[in-house]
């Protein structure tokens, strides 16, 4: 049953980042893509109707933690107390940014929420990848299970570390680009004209450092977290996750163009699950690893609740879970299809 659970966390952790990844990456490159206000309501517009409801896949995601492993989720939410604060105000100004920006009709109003915006989303992007790199690489916990972590002490890897070293500083940078291309692949999606053309040449120009990161983290998270190449080494089927990553990120530049732009965007979709799943994969059944001490580390089996909780959580988790997703097909199909720039709103 634990395991059961480890993988549906996982499965929300990869839903939240490939869905409110794309809005993510579209208010990064919005500034970029969209050189005119006409212009950027409309690329506003192509995250106006889900970009709120993207990030019930996090809350839903800390949910699950809290009650299907509450001792992780205790460890986490004191160690990492200083940059959750920062990613709850990062998440903040965002949405702010977002609906502000109109609230006033001034040269100046709009550019600081526009660059808001745009700032945010880029900050958030980096922490998220940061917070990846955090749990591949271990942290100190002690005898009782709980950490704390200041946000950096010497960007080196040892017992003493930060939020921030050399190691969750590249994979942070990774997660920024990674985020760049498929939120540029979303508005040349979604949009038309100039923008969607900027929007797919931003796209293919990201490319290829998104391909010359995802080979350099693979390297190093395998030098900085030895558990991942046993897990490989005992269960080789595991390797399918590896290749949907590769096939995600073939796809991602091979299909970017207008006659396949949707298969583009589902082709960097699969290759953000294919990395998170291969991460999860590797480091199971850790939930938190240790990098002081193996036998500290948090497992499936010791963080997770009672089994008789985790049985009956479980029937009240999937028909919820079948209304979410019920609700979030409707929404998506109901809002398919090209956002123009004469549309009101944003």
């Amino acid at each position: 049953m634990e395991t059961t659970w480890f993988c549906l966390v996982a499965v929300m952790i990869a839903m939240y980042v490939v869905l409110d990844g794309f809005d993510l990456g579209a208010g990064i490159v919005h500034l970029f893509a969209a050189r005119s206000e006409k212009e950027r309501r409309q690329v506003l517009r192509t995250i106006g109707p889900v970009w709120d409801g993207n990030e019930v896949w996090l809350l839903a995601g800390g949910g699950v933690l809290y009650f299907a492993f509450p001792a992780l989720y205790a460890a986490s939410f004191s160690g990492f107390y200083l940059p959750l604060m920062i990613v709850l105000w990062l998440i903040i100004l965002r949405a702010v940014s977002i609906e502000f920006r109109n609230h006033i009709d001034s040269t100046v109003w709009k550019p600081i929420w526009d660059v808001g915006f745009a700032a945010s989303s880029a900050l958030l992007a980096i922490f998220f990848g940061a917070a990846l790199g955090n749990v591949v690489r271990g942290v100190p916990l002690d005898s009782t299970g709980y950490f704390f972590l200041p946000l950096w002490t010497d960007f080196t890897i040892g017992k003493e570390v930060g939020i921030l070293d050399w190691y969750t500083v590249i994979t942070g940078l990774a997660a920024f680009l990674t985020l760049v291309m498929h939120g540029a692949l979303w508005v040349a999606l979604k949009t038309e004209g100039e923008v969607e053309a900027r929007a797919r040449m931003l796209a293919k120009w990201t490319w290829p450092a998104v391909a010359v990161f995802t080979v350099l983290i693979t390297i190093l998270s395998f030098m900085v977290q030895p558990h991942l190449s046993q897990s490989f080494r005992k269960g080789p089927w595991g390797y399918v996750f590896p290749l949907l990553a590769l096939m995600g990120l073939i796809g991602a530049r091979v299909m970017n163009s207008p006659p396949r732009a949707r298969d583009a965007f589902l082709s960097s979709a699969l290759y953000i699950i294919g990395m998170l799943t291969s991460a999860a994969y590797g480091l199971f059944p850790y939930v938190l690893p240790s990098n002081t001490d193996p036998s500290l580390a948090l497992t499936v089996h010791n963080s997770a609740a009672p089994a008789y909780g985790l049985k009956v959580g479980l029937f009240w988790f999937i028909p919820g879970m079948i209304l979410a997703t019920g609700y979030f097909v409707f929404i998506y199909r109901h809002f398919a299809g090209k956002v123009t720039a004469d549309e009101p709103g944003y």
